[in-house]
């Protein structure tokens, strides 16, 4: 909490700066007004292809970040965004693989996200694709809640923005360093350049690498840390005023070592260092391309976009966590995907206003899995056999893995249409609907293989032996799913400043899917009961023969449905003091039915499976502040979200000595969901008017916390409330400009995620720690 008291003395000592500065506010304008605070959206201008307002003037809860507020916290990757955005948790899983996005009591690890991200005004359709590096940023806006209506599946949770620097914006060379403790060094140099008023062209490129934090206890390397690069090009043409082409290709190549999991003593509060048999790995190649058109009508714009997306990606992982050897994944996916979407929407003062348009996408997505099981596990799986103990005593496992392909393509289609109309001066209501289907398959052909080996055991067997053991599955199967996505939103404006309250119902969804790595749970299950085949085994190769029930039983186990929300919220957008200070407020209730969860394969106590858990519902509360004073010297901000998310209806089976037995996690907290969330910055700039070389210098400190989160249905294990400080001295030198920053400068030592293991028959917590204190330093060259 010293670090809470901290950020508190400093905004309770520049608050009487601010109040004076409402005081002497003069009602005309007038020289101080070059301090106001405006609307974001405003600040940063971004053509958008299906809205007609600004995100303030629109019934619903958002967060604008821009590119200078970005790089001036040293956010430049998904998971540090979540620390300024309320009601949003991108946890830190160690590597760029998993970015699940947790807003407002929906996310998981596994599946179909519960937060849509577009980057350019072109959706990623790839989960993997969303943690990429940012770099080059101009704005991310974050829009919360279920943003289906013009935005589809996958944006139940909300919706992402991400705008790079436009080159008719901006022109000049911008050169930056990083260097800093824990082996950081990052660099980036790009290049804006507009040769007439019709084209303009840029390039950036980036690089950086981070030796690492973590050490595997098992032999002293680096269990973390590694190297990125990639380029982005993107040409603007506008042949005449009303008309725009931009096309833009991004490329991204990541290489990491990753999922250092520590083990976590519950009783001591303590995570230790990993200690596995391997270290985990990643690495990814991405690349995005788009296409995008605009026509200026006058009454109409009229917008469309075509991307293609690749990325090709490998994930080694020690499975079980622990230094004895259990299992280990590997998964290679090979993801293709075209999107297309055009849209028309009005512009103007009328007093309708609408946007209509068409989407389409198909992504084939290839995926290898196999699972490899080392010695210990292949001991277990004899022990567990249905056989006499003399028997199980000649018995050894050779070659024991579940090498697997599987394809899910999935294809989506949709129709939206959403409408303004304003009643009455101040009045405006909003409906919206959208007619979503879509169609995802998996065609899958995965095996488990063993070579069984049996010692001699004269005289039944006078010579040892050694035999394969095949369960071979394949098989194809899909389902279609049509959904209405309606929206209903009124506003009412308090005042000729564009503060608003407002009201919305919102309908989202996420897509449904299947359980890939379920496969290796069904084939121990058939190897554990193997008893009279054993003896088959025992005198030649054996394959595993698979009934249409066994089939049935497959795609119902590997199978989940998708998940539906509504959102109920209430909120206001005021502009006060002049434009000085500017306060959003929500509150909300969303129920979620058909919650997907991610979970430990029930049966087993390994690998992660995704199951429909009932329904959930949350209740919760956003506060955002910020503001200036001092003509614009003091610069601040503030926010606080709480969310209560509880299942309602969540009944699972665990396994027990007699079997299974069912218990219920009713009114407990969904995981990986803060209770309380808050962030504060303040900055305050110091002008040298005489000085020829130093023409300011800025100081900072922000703060952000989280907790209580809960990391598991059951709620047995969890993460008390943690507060994290930083601060930074920026010195403006005109050209060049010279950053000095620390994060987490109370070294407070804390859990971003953990997850529980049974898999030697032990229930075990794994945790990744957060990073420790970092200082460094950043340099900045544009002209």
């Amino acid at each position: 909490m010293k670090t809470l008291y901290i950020i508190l003395s400093a905004l309770l000592a520049a608050s009487p700066a601010i109040a004076s500065d409402c005081q002497r506010l003069p009602v005309s304008l007038s020289e101080s007004d070059t301090a106001r605070v405006v609307d974001l959206d405003e600040v940063v201008i971004v053509a958008q292809p299906k809205e007609t307002q600004s995100l303030r003037q629109q019934a619903l809860s958002s967060t604008v970040l821009t590119g200078a507020g970005l790089r001036s916290r040293g956010i430049n990757e998904l998971s540090r965004i979540s620390t300024v955005v309320p009601s949003m948790m991108i946890p830190d899983y160690g590597s760029r693989l998993t970015s699940s996005v947790y807003v407002r009591g929906i996310g998981s690890r596994i599946g179909a996200p519960a937060i849509g991200m577009y980057v350019d005004g072109v959706p990623l359709l790839s989960k993997a694709a969303m943690n990429s590096h940012l770099y080059q940023i101009d704005r991310v806006d974050v829009m919360r809640g279920p943003q289906a209506t013009l935005y589809g599946i996958n944006s139940a949770g909300g919706l992402m923005r991400v705008y790079t620097k436009d080159p008719m914006a901006y022109q000049g060379t911008d050169i930056r360093l990083r260097g800093a403790t824990r082996g950081e060094i990052e660099g980036e140099v790009a290049h804006y350049h507009r040769p007439s008023e019709k084209i303009a062209f840029s390039t950036a490129f980036f690089g950086n690498s981070h030796r690492g934090i973590l050490r595997n206890a098992t032999d002293s390397s680096w269990a973390d840390g590694g190297y990125e690069f990639g380029g982005r090009a993107r040409i603007i043409y506008r042949p005449t005023v009303r008309t725009t082409f931009d096309l833009m290709a991004d490329y991204q190549r990541t290489d990491q070592r990753g999922f250092a999991y520590g083990e976590y003593d519950a009783a001591s509060d303590a995570t230790a260092a990993p200690a596995t048999t391997m270290n985990g790995s990643y690495t990814r190649d991405m690349l995005t391309t788009s296409l995008r058109f605009s026509h200026d009508f006058g009454a109409n714009v009229l917008s469309a976009s075509a991307s293609y997306q690749w990325l090709a990606d490998c994930m080694d992982m020690d499975q079980d966590n622990l230094p004895a050897d259990y299992m280990r994944l590997q998964q290679k996916q090979d993801s293709h995907g075209v999107v297309a979407e055009v849209a028309l929407r009005s512009q103007g003062t009328r007093r309708w206003q609408h946007a209509s348009g068409l989407f389409a996408s198909h992504q084939w997505l290839t995926t290898e899995a196999p699972v490899y099981f080392g010695s210990e596990m292949n001991t277990m799986i004899v022990g567990r056999m249905a056989m006499p103990d003399m028997i199980k005593r000649l018995i050894t496992l050779d070659d024991n893995h579940v090498p697997g392909t599987f394809r899910t393509p999935l294809t989506n289609l949709a129709v939206f249409h959403e409408s303004r109309l304003t009643l009455a001066d101040r009045l405006t209501l909003t409906l919206g609907l959208r007619l979503d289907y879509q169609h995802t398959a998996i065609d899958y052909d995965t095996r488990a293989t063993f070579l069984l080996n049996m010692a001699a055991m004269p005289p039944m067997m006078p010579s040892a032996t050694s035999h394969r053991y095949t369960s071979h599955l394949e098989g194809r199967h899909s389902t279609d799913y049509l959904k209405l996505l309606p929206r209903l939103g009124i506003a009412y404006q308090l005042d000729a400043d564009g503060s608003n309250v407002y009201a919305t119902v919102s309908r989202g969804y996420r897509a449904g899917g299947y359980n890939l790595q379920m496969f290796s749970d069904v084939f121990q299950s058939e190897q554990q009961a193997l008893g009279q085949q054993l003896m088959a085994l025992a005198q030649d190769d054996y394959e595993v023969e698979h009934t249409h029930e066994d089939y049935d039983n497959v795609n119902n186990t590997i199978r989940y449905r998708p998940e539906t929300t509504w959102n109920y919220e209430l909120g206001t957008h005021l502009n006060l003091c002049e434009g000085h200070l500017q306060v959003d407020a929500a509150a909300y209730m969303m129920h979620v039915s058909e919650q997907q969860l991610s979970v430990l394969a029930s049966r087993y106590g390994y690998g992660r499976q995704m199951v429909n858990a009932g329904s959930s519902r949350s209740l919760g509360a956003e506060l955002a502040l910020r503001g200036n004073a001092d003509r614009g010297r003091l610069t601040w901000s503030a926010t606080y979200s709480f969310t209560h998310s509880t299942f309602r209806q969540y009944t699972d089976s665990v396994a027990t000595a007699d079997g299974f037995k069912a218990i219920t996690y009713k009114d407990k907290h969904v995981p990986f969901v803060p209770l309380h969330q808050m962030s504060a910055a303040v900055d305050y700039r110091i002008d040298f008017r005489t000085s020829s070389w130093l023409h300011s210098l800025t100081i900072g400190a922000d703060v952000s916390g989280a907790g209580r989160v809960y990391w598991t249905p059951a709620n047995d294990v969890s993460e008390p409330f943690y507060a994290v400080l930083g601060a930074r001295a920026a010195l403006d030198f005109g050209v060049v400009k010279m950053t000095l920053w620390g994060r987490n400068l109370t070294n407070t030592r804390y859990n971003t995620f953990a997850i529980e293991s049974s898999v030697d028959g032990v229930k075990r917590t794994f945790a990744q720690l957060a990073r420790p204190v970092q200082v460094g330093v950043d340099v900045n060259v544009a002209f």
